[in-house]
């Protein structure tokens, strides 16, 4: 019956939210979310790069940074699609992924942690 409520479903993911651990840890607020969202996704990138590199003369973390950047764009993709959709199984098909590469890459990146440490 097209006039019933329909009954709203929430996974385990439905309550992550990068913004929401960012700002529970004090590292974000509402005027700096504001001031993020005008800048490309270049721009912010290219902006933490060289920030981080500044304390070690230019060297980021002591990392080669080209070798290690598909890594470090994949981690932070993943936990998007973990705070973007409400499920597991959402996230799986976000991602164009099967539930092997899945399981392997929420091994590898352990999203969950990230968004439950410091929440006791």
């Amino acid at each position: 019956m097209s006039w019933k409520r329909k009954r709203e479903r929430r996974g385990s993911n439905a309550y992550y939210s990068i913004a929401g651990k960012l700002r529970r840890d004090r590292k974000s607020n509402e005027e700096f979310e504001v001031m993020v969202a005008n800048l490309s996704l270049e721009e912010i990138i290219a902006l933490k790069m060289e920030l981080s590199s500044k304390s070690t003369n230019g060297r980021l973390y002591g990392l080669p940074v080209w070798r290690n950047l598909l890594y470090i764009v994949k981690d932070a993709a993943f936990k998007y699609a973990y705070s973007a959709t409400s499920s597991q199984k959402e996230a799986m098909r976000f991602l164009g992924l099967g539930v092997s590469n899945f399981s392997k890459l929420k091994k590898m990146y352990d999203p969950i942690s990230y968004f439950t440490e410091n929440d006791n």
